[in-house]
């Protein structure tokens, strides 16, 4: 596998493009003081996930960090490519670039694109940036690729044309299916949104907050049928019944217990998603009951 300097086995995943760039850096130094190994963050129209991946690398000393994804129609394989490797040349070991194929509303409204066969778009990505010399960043080690891979295929790809898989949104049991099928030899990073409550109400009204846009979306209705939830769960916000199946509820300890169950399906490293707009109070109460230090 490509080299990826994890301090420990749980990260963050946290998207901060309404935060000031300064306050979000705060905070990444933060989380690593804590002992999470890992910030990964979503493109979805907000900052340039280059520019801020250089922000938090520059900013933290260990701290691994990841596009979750970096959106494959917002810049050419080229600039992906040259991009990622000088990343890794002044932070060897600390960038993860995440690829995706995004969603057929963001790519055609806010980029102006063709949403038409995401896997061969994704695959022909990938050989383009392979193709990019060696004279770029030369003797620097090209940066772990992980694809945003939920269906079988693009699962298929993360094995053979990257370094593995980002399931977002997934069932432990997803985890599972997805280390079976990539084998030892390949990173599996699952992302885990949390609601750190014992008060179960409160704990759904932001689950079904969360899943509001997602369960709007082709990709991630099919991703869910796969995982044999039904119709009847694709409601706007997700039934209860996903709501509980994509968000860890419940105290430290509880929501701990469900971010072990990704590890022992076989993930590498998890990210804990806290539904709160800032994580930071929530991760302090998390860190102990997952072992971090």
């Amino acid at each position: 596998m490509a080299q990826i300097d994890f301090v420990s086995r749980v990260g963050v995943w946290w998207t901060s493009d309404l935060w000031s760039i300064n306050d979000v850096i705060t905070r990444a130094r933060e989380i690593e003081w804590l002992g999470y190994g890992s910030l990964f963050y979503g493109e979805a129209g907000g900052k340039e996930t280059f520019t801020q991946a250089a922000a938090l690398l520059g900013g933290t000393e260990r701290l691994v960090v990841g596009t979750g994804i970096a959106n494959i129609h917002a810049r050419s394989a080229a600039a992906s490519e040259s991009g990622a490797r000088t990343l890794a040349a002044l932070h060897p070991g600390r960038f993860v670039l995440g690829l995706g194929v995004s969603h057929a509303p963001l790519v055609e409204h806010s980029y102006a694109g063709s949403y038409s066969q995401p896997l061969s778009t994704m695959r022909d990505y990938l050989r383009t940036m392979d193709s990019v010399p060696a004279e770029i960043e030369p003797g620097a080690q090209r940066p772990a690729r992980l694809l945003a891979a939920l269906g079988p295929k693009m699962i298929e790809l993360s094995g053979t044309a990257a370094d593995g898989a980002h399931p977002y949104l997934v069932t432990p049991e997803h985890t599972a299916h997805t280390r079976e099928r990539l084998g030892p030899d390949k990173w599996v990073v699952s992302e885990q949104a949390v609601a750190l409550t014992t008060d179960r109400e409160n704990a759904l009204r932001r689950a079904h907050q969360h899943l509001h846009m997602y369960s709007q979306l082709p990709n991630y209705q099919n991703s869910w049928l796969r995982q044999r939830f039904d119709e009847s769960d694709l409601v706007v916000g997700g039934s209860d019944r996903l709501a509980e199946g994509m968000v860890a509820m419940g105290d430290a300890g509880t929501v701990a217990a469900h971010v072990r169950r990704h590890l022992d399906a076989g993930a590498d490293h998890v990210l804990v998603q806290v539904l709160d707009e800032d994580p930071l109070p929530a991760l302090r109460e998390l860190a102990p009951a997952l072992g971090l230090s």
